[in-house]
């Protein structure tokens, strides 16, 4: 006997998300924890930010939104969009308490091992928390019926990302996303899917040798 899997629901709307994480700053060059730290675009982040606009002209959208912190505002402006942008505080990155400023691997050397995917966060935000502010910012989206574009940070858009497929949000953490990267969410057949993923630079993204041997290195 055939086992059919679980039928995912049917989302009845047009909206698609485009979705950008914010340029490189020294920290995500460190692949450091960055959550509320205001830590501003390095010379290469304004450059991938700038870059997106070959990816971003032809397009219109509904909404522009963007997370309050500078990263994120900056990459917005650089990329095209200084006027009409909404700040949202749901788009905030993951609050990581104790553990900001450090990198994972600091962190496995001093508790044995650790993933922030699976590792309690003291004084920070439970996994819980930020998956259900996800859930508010497409709540929120829903309904607008167009193409909408957010401006954000890494972890929260893997989350927002796996939400929008009605899928745990821990799967987050199989979708790598670098700095200035460009994500589509949309939907085929009425089902919600991920059109593209991780796309930096000008089209049609191809990837140069040097940033093809550098795959392996998130943050950058």
């Amino acid at each position: 006997m055939t086992t059919q899997p679980d039928a995912l629901p049917v989302v009845k709307t047009a909206t698609e998300l485009w979705l950008v994480r914010h340029g490189e700053t020294e920290w995500s060059k460190a692949l450091r924890h960055t959550d509320h730290s205001d830590i501003p675009l390095t010379e290469r982040g304004r450059r991938r930010a700038r870059a997106l606009r070959a990816s971003l002209a032809s397009q219109s959208f509904e909404r522009v939104l963007t997370s309050p912190l500078s990263r994120a505002r900056e990459t917005a402006e650089l990329a095209g969009y200084r006027e009409g942008v909404q700040i949202d505080e749901g788009l905030m990155e993951w609050n990581y308490g104790v553990f900001e400023g450090k990198t994972t691997a600091e962190l496995a050397h001093r508790l044995g091992s650790f993933s922030i995917w699976s590792t309690p966060v003291p004084e920070g935000e439970e996994f819980s928390d930020v998956a259900a502010r996800a859930d508010r910012v497409l709540n929120e989206l829903e309904g607008t019926g167009g193409r909408c574009l957010v401006f954000s940070h890494g972890q929260f858009l893997r989350i927002l990302a796996v939400r929008w497929l009605g899928l745990a949000p821990a799967n987050g953490r199989l979708l790598a996303m670098d700095a200035g990267a460009l994500g589509v969410l949309g939907h085929e057949h009425g089902y919600p899917v991920i059109r593209a993923w991780n796309l930096a630079g000008p089209p049609p993204w191809a990837s140069a040798p040097s940033q093809a041997a550098r795959a392996g290195r998130p943050g950058e």
